[in-house]
């Protein structure tokens, strides 16, 4: 029988990826709910990174000694317990319970999907892997708040007919994980659980180390977009559309992809600056949008800064894994994920603790302002020394 290749790997990931995000427009009605606020917002969405970073700090290289497969389908069982606590909601814990087991299912899939992705390219084509894999990836973070904004908008049972709808793609993602081919012997011993720390093969660092900064940089972002936008489209903007709200999310990853795809025109030694620097002008148009109260420059600033994002971001991948040693793969690309991670939950968990004391357009500022410099400076950094391989 004819088993599926990279594609389907893809569209797993994708399916994953995307319960992740599938709370994003719903926070608000969380809130009316439960009666919460911004901050708990912003450290309910941070409980889903922390249970990334944890999973690839303890299980990063899980995939290198049990194979893909068995990992794969650890990851979407995460992903159904966790639709399964949204779906019976009962309050805060439930929240939080249903983000962390997210960041379980997100943190097993970032190293083990994407290596999966591409070792089943067929030869000469690992461009096309490497493309589908970061597509798969911030397609299906994208595709989570446009769902579950469409079905809270138009659908009945806003704050449960997302979830339903994840499970039933989940159990179509378990079956073509199941038909998958398996690319690792497995060594037959079972893996221990134990803190990895950064496992980064001496010889990478010179690629790690600006791929990780740009990468911190550009997640940051997409953590302002994916924990407050709609907030802020709320509050300042006054507009309540939740179909609308998961667009203008939607688009940020959709230019993230955009700027995956460009890489290869671009080439990877000029992606990393390049993106570095679109990144910078997407951050200059969110900045003006919260001062202006503009909604296009909202969309400008989510379409600008996610194409910034996605160029940084595929060369950063397409770079690590090829300097990664094969046998160590798995673990360096969980490593980068890591760094990625906490670009995505810190600063944003700062959005919300100043958003108590100065208010969400000035903590939005605040925030638009540190990543800009930080952006700028990584930029500089790397277009006067582009990482070498090796």
């Amino acid at each position: 029988m004819s088993r599926p290749g990279y594609p389907a790997a893809a569209a797993v990931f994708a399916i994953g990826m995307a319960g992740t995000t599938l709370p994003t427009p719903l926070y608000g009605l969380y809130r009316e709910e439960l009666g919460f606020s911004e901050l708990m917002v912003t450290v309910v969405f941070a409980v889903y990174a922390l249970g990334v970073i944890a999973t690839l700090l303890l299980a990063g290289n899980v995939s290198d000694e049990t194979g893909r497969r068995p990992v794969l389908l650890a990851a979407l069982g995460f992903s159904a317990a966790s639709a399964l606590c949204f779906l019976f909601e009962g309050g805060l814990p439930a929240l939080f319970a249903g983000r962390l087991l997210s960041g379980f299912a997100a943190g097993l899939l970032s190293g083990a999907a994407t290596v999966t992705v591409m070792e089943l390219a067929p030869p000469g084509g690992a461009a096309r892997a490497g493309l589908a894999a970061t597509a798969a990836n911030m397609g299906g973070l994208g595709c989570g708040p446009l769902l579950a904004g469409l079905l809270a908008e138009y659908a009945p049972w806003p704050l449960r007919l997302p979830f339903v709808v994840h499970l039933a793609l989940i159990a179509a993602a378990a079956v073509l994980t199941w038909l998958l081919p398996e690319t690792v012997t497995s060594s037959g011993r079972r893996p221990r659980l134990r803190p990895q720390g950064l496992a980064v093969p001496p010889q990478v660092r010179g690629v790690f180390a600006p791929s990780a900064l740009a990468a911190f940089a550009g997640f940051s972002l997409l953590g302002l977009f994916t924990a407050v936008a709609p907030a802020f489209m709320a509050e300042t903007l006054d507009v309540h559309n939740l179909a609308l709200a998961g667009l203008v999310v939607f688009s940020v990853f959709l230019a993230s992809t955009a700027g995956q795809a460009l890489m290869g025109r671009v080439g990877e030694r000029r992606a990393l600056p390049g993106g570095c620097f679109v990144l910078v002008a997407g951050l200059v148009l969110v900045a003006a949008s919260l001062l202006l109260a503009s909604l296009p420059l909202l969309v400008a600033g989510a379409l600008c800064g996610g194409l910034g994002q996605g160029l940084a971001f595929r060369g950063a991948v397409t770079a690590i894994s090829a300097a990664a040693p094969p046998e160590h793969r798995a673990a360096t690309v969980s490593a980068f994920f890591v760094i990625a991670y906490l670009g995505i939950s810190l600063p944003v968990v700062g959005v919300g603790a100043l958003t108590l004391g100065i208010g969400l357009r000035n903590a939005g500022l605040t925030f638009a302002g540190c990543v800009l410099v930080l952006a700028l400076g990584v930029g500089l950094y790397l277009a006067r020394r582009p990482p070498a391989r090796g």
